[in-house]
């Protein structure tokens, strides 16, 4: 998936989250952490369902939990050596409390599996990403002084029956599930090893989870894929009918269905692949003022040359006309995308396309990254990773200093709109602001007067910062 969130954009920063008291009564205790992407997350929240009906609550207090689950990211070297250096922390809390249970979901734990269990001995349980209704098995393996580990994956949806515990409770924000795995194979990416193949959930579970957030309370459900375009239900992926007495529904017929929910339901979706979306999926964005209007679509790099080795199956012109429609179809859609810089064998005329790309586009957000060589990966098999790691952050640099100047001036033409904004909490930076995101994904600071979370107000913007934007309230 490509999402900031972060599934190609998978490419994010990692990211913590200690999961929250519910109020579900448990004997036992539940922690969990989660890093990488929006599917993480998501997934985080699935395993505390099921854990949940087992007997455990959860905590954000490890000193209490009785199980240790850290949710994984094995898009990036940088983030398996956060988790490794975690796990080395709960590994001493365990030599003190020898009942203690760890476990390793999630990619790092597929592709890892027996170097923590066995190797390292940093983890009592390994379960994969479509083995978490096994989890209470594994725990009570564990019990029994076992090493206990599943990793198979699934050609089936894994979990559509199951519905998540909100680990955010309270919260105004949640991801949805649509579909799990990826058929794209970049060549720089471990997810179609680590998720295994594309199957996408049945519609009506999906309607039926986002009504039940609604009811909830929640305002805003963002459908996460490693590869939306690509949701298909009862099509193949040659686009054959499976079965003749069920109806046939892609990601832009799945969207209308959820923003038939309620016209004060926000909807996101993450992520995009260029080379699948569609001009429907653009008009049905245009069509519903509650579908946001922001479109994460990774591009990599702006050489087609590079594209081709990163097997990323479209070319710049292709890009280049995706854009054209978001911009035609959709005129006030905010665009950001992923880039990866240094990627084998690369130039200087091959990075110079990525700046001139950047430039044409003008992005009003990015996630960039040096290229990090995953194991087990095409890129690794076929290519050498030769560009110098001096060059790789030169490069890289250059990317970053070229989007804030973008990201400035996107947030620059906003001052003076007066635009509708979900009040999703407090400022991180003062109790007597509030925080809330416009339909464009941009984060809006404004005193918070009588404005409640949860609430949509009309703010009118009056200042900025590359990454923000402060305005006033005011009163239709």
């Amino acid at each position: 998936m490509e999402n900031k969130i972060i599934d190609e954009s998978v490419q994010g920063t990692a990211t913590m989250l200690n999961t929250t008291k519910n109020n579900v009564s448990g004997t036992k205790k539940l922690y969990v952490e989660s890093y990488g992407c929006q599917m993480n997350f998501s997934d985080s929240e699935v395993v505390a369902s099921i854990m949940n009906k087992n007997g455990y609550s959860t905590t954000r207090d490890i000193d209490e939990a009785d199980v240790v689950l850290i949710n994984t990211c094995s898009i990036r070297e940088n983030a398996e050596t956060r988790v490794r250096n975690r796990l080395t922390e709960f590994k001493s809390k365990k030599a003190k409390r020898p009942d203690l249970v760890i476990g390793i979901l999630g990619c790092m734990a597929e592709r890892l599996k027996k170097s923590l269990l066995e190797e390292e001995k940093l983890v009592d349980l390994v379960a994969g990403p479509d083995a978490y209704r096994d989890l209470p098995n594994l725990v009570e393996e564990v019990g029994t002084g076992q090493k206990a580990v599943n990793v198979l994956l699934s050609r089936d949806e894994t979990y559509a029956d199951i519905s998540p515990i909100r680990l955010d409770q309270g919260g105004i924000s949640a991801f949805v599930t649509i579909m799990r795995g990826c058929d794209n194979m970049c060549s720089f990416c471990v997810v179609p090893f680590t998720r295994g193949r594309e199957r996408s959930r049945d519609p009506e579970t999906i309607v039926n989870e986002c009504k039940d957030l609604f009811e909830q309370g929640y305002r805003e459900v963002t459908l996460l894929g490693q590869n939306v375009d690509s949701y298909r239900w009862n099509l193949s992926s040659k686009g054959e009918i499976k079965d003749s007495n069920q109806p046939t529904v892609n990601f832009a017929q799945l969207m209308e269905k959820v923003a038939q929910v309620s016209s004060d339901l926000r909807i996101r979706f993450s992520t995009s692949h260029p080379k699948d979306m569609t001009d429907e999926v653009l008009e049905m964005m245009a069509k519903y003022e509650n579908i946001c209007s922001y479109i994460h679509l990774p591009v990599q790099s702006g050489s087609t040359t590079v594209l081709d080795r990163m097997n990323r199956s479209y070319t710049r012109e292709w890009y280049l006309e995706r854009i054209s429609a978001i911009r035609r179809i959709v005129p006030d859609c905010a665009i950001s995308t992923d880039i990866i810089t240094g990627f084998c064998n690369e130039t200087e005329n091959e990075h110079a396309d990525t700046l001139s790309l950047m430039n044409e586009v003008a992005f009003d957000f990015a996630y960039m990254f040096k290229y990090s060589e995953r194991p087990k990966t095409l890129a690794e098999r076929r290519f050498e990773d030769d560009v110098p790691e001096d060059v790789k952050s030169r490069r890289l640099n250059e990317i970053i200093e070229n989007q804030l100047h973008h990201s400035l001036k996107s947030n620059q033409k906003q001052i003076g709109q007066i635009q509708k904004i979900l009040v999703e909490g407090y400022s991180k930076r003062s109790d007597e602001f509030l925080s809330g995101r416009n339909t464009q994904n941009a984060v809006v600071v404004f005193p918070k007067e009588t404005a409640q979370k949860g609430a949509y107000v009309y703010v009118k913007i009056e200042d900025c910062t590359s990454a923000t934007l402060m305005g006033n309230i005011v009163h239709k």
